[in-house]
């Protein structure tokens, strides 16, 4: 009994591994091209690419643009951003294949509503996808 409780949690463990390697961006063509976001502005040398499974349909079930403000959005998101930096650069706490690549949101810019928007829901997204939680978020909101 043992043994097969230990070989089924070794399964689940190499199964969650191989599905946290679509994360590091090994996706076919078509998962790619219907869950990818861009918005850039060449003016600014800014770009925000979003490449998540499930997160435009996840977006289009959350509050409509407008419904918070710009500079709700920034306060939070430049919160989300520095606890994710900072999980970054602690791979031996936080998993380094979720955690992937540090995120450049410099709180002088201004990027504007649609970015603040899409990086405020991804970061969202990416708690309830990833189980994760930052200081400040409220779960439910």
């Amino acid at each position: 009994m043992k043994n097969g409780l230990l070989i089924l949690i070794l399964g689940l463990f190499i199964y969650s591994c191989s599905t946290t390697q679509s994360r590091n961006m090994n996706m076919s063509s078509t998962e790619t091209a219907s869950d990818t976001l861009r918005i850039a502005n060449d003016s600014l040398e800014y770009e925000i690419m979003i490449i998540e499974p499930g997160f435009n349909a996840w977006l289009a079930t959350q509050q409509p643009r407008g419904f918070f403000s710009e500079t709700s959005l920034e306060n939070r998101n430049r919160v989300y951003v520095t606890q994710y930096n900072q999980r970054v650069l602690q791979p031996l706490q936080y998993d380094p294949n979720i955690y992937i690549q540090q995120i450049n949101y410099d709180p002088t810019i201004h990027y504007g509503y649609e970015v603040n928007y899409l990086l405020f829901n991804y970061f969202r997204y990416f708690e309830r996808r990833y189980k994760q939680r930052f200081v400040g978020s409220r779960g439910g909101f």
